[in-house]
């Protein structure tokens, strides 16, 4: 019995072997049997203390200013031949040639792959993997890199720590159309199912980027999808980049996760993963937090209304200042006029006689009887007095 029992035991064990999928084989989904929060019983790695995506808290992060701009490396020179795009399933896949890569980073990076993560709302329903002080962006573009300078193949370096490097650009709508994300979308239609692959004409990889390289977040994490490797130094830009919502809609909306084979269409939708906690991990910013503080348009505002009421207020305390001053000029030049007058007068010469006294006429009436009372005899002599002959001879 002993023999018999071991037996079946290992039958049961054998059976259970060849019948269990590899992990790498599984089928995995963002929800249902095998969703994200069932991940890490098949994946190990996607339990891990060190995973992505991370809500990133700006008043948490850490400036190094050892962090310089990044340099895309021939992402410009994209030459003649097409790219290739496919339908994996979980998102739609850009496949870049290896003469692409980025400086700026520890190592040489050699460009390997691009994707997409979105939603299934529309506009600021989510959609992007990373956050930034637990803001969702609409959609999220990755730009995969492996370390060349250190491991062979990107098989290899996905493993390892120091293995892999992604750039994480977050993706706004708004009303203008992007074109360069056009060379991407206007092909979707041609892998509408999983597994289909569509080659399509080779574009500027460098359109789809920020115009600012500079300021970034860093921080080490994961892939964001199984097996959930822990090998990846990430770099999430700041700068946002802007779609239309018709472009958005169409990302959300034209593929299948689902094979053409299937009796079952499922939308291919919501394929980003919930944010993971940062743990004993530091975020370090690229620039200051002075530089780097975002203003809600609410602040905006608020600022714009503020410096358009200093404005007027020092306007009118100009105009107040101008009149007071020019008022007081002409209250000083009036004066001046006033006094120069005065003194002009006083000093002019007099044309007028001088005035003459009089005395009154009763007075002068009364000296004139009385000197004819004293000499009343005077006028009587003087006609009495003969006057002489002219004849008379001595």
């Amino acid at each position: 019995m002993d023999c018999l029992g071991l037996f079946i035991l290992l039958m049961l064990q054998y059976f259970q072997w060849t019948t269990a999928p590899a992990a790498e084989e599984l089928s995995w989904t963002y929800t249902g049997l095998v969703g994200q929060s069932e991940w890490s019983q098949y994946f190990p790695d996607c339990g891990g203390t060190s995973q992505s995506p991370v809500d990133v808290v700006t008043t948490q992060t850490k400036y190094d200013p050892s962090l310089i701009p990044l340099t895309p490396l021939g992402y410009s020179q994209h030459g003649n031949k097409p790219f290739t795009m496919y339908n994996n399933g979980h998102t739609a896949v850009i496949e870049l040639p290896d003469w692409m890569g980025i400086g700026g980073l520890p190592w040489l990076f050699t460009a390997v792959q691009m994707h997409l993560h979105w939603g299934s709302g529309g506009p600021s329903h989510g959609g992007a993997e990373h956050t930034i002080n637990g803001l969702s962006a609409d959609a999220e573009l990755h730009v995969v890199h492996y370390n060349s300078e250190l491991y062979p193949n990107m098989s290899t370096a996905m493993t390892q720590s120091d293995g892999l490097a992604v750039l994480g650009v977050l993706i706004v709508t708004g009303e203008e159309t992007n074109p360069a994300f056009n060379n991407i979308l206007n092909y979707l239609s041609r892998i509408r199912h999983a597994d289909q692959k569509v080659s399509i004409p080779a574009f500027d990889i460098q359109s789809l980027l920020p115009k600012d390289l500079a300021r970034y977040y860093r921080y080490n994490g994961s892939l964001t999808t199984p097996p959930c490797y822990q090998s990846v130094m990430w770099t999430l830009f700041n700068e946002r980049i802007q779609i239309s919502k018709a472009q958005l809609l169409k990302m959300e909306t034209i593929l299948y996760s689902s094979k053409a084979s299937d009796p079952d269409r499922m939308l291919l939708q919501d394929n980003y993963r919930a944010t993971q906690p940062i743990n004993h991990r530091v975020a370090f910013a690229s620039f200051s937090a002075e530089s780097g503080k975002e203003l809600s348009s609410g602040e905006v505002t608020a600022i714009v209304i503020g410096v358009m009421c200093g404005c007027v207020g020092l306007a009118v305390i100009i105009r107040f200042i101008v009149k007071t001053i020019r008022f007081f000029t002409v209250l000083h030049r009036e004066s001046v006029v006033v006094n120069s007058s005065t003194s002009s007068w006083d000093v002019l010469p007099s044309n007028r006689p001088a005035p003459v006294s009089r005395m009154k006429e009763p007075e002068k009436e009364k000296e004139k009887k009385q000197d004819m009372a004293l000499n009343p005899t005077s006028e009587a002599e003087k006609k009495e007095e003969p006057s002489p002959s002219p004849h008379t001879e001595p």
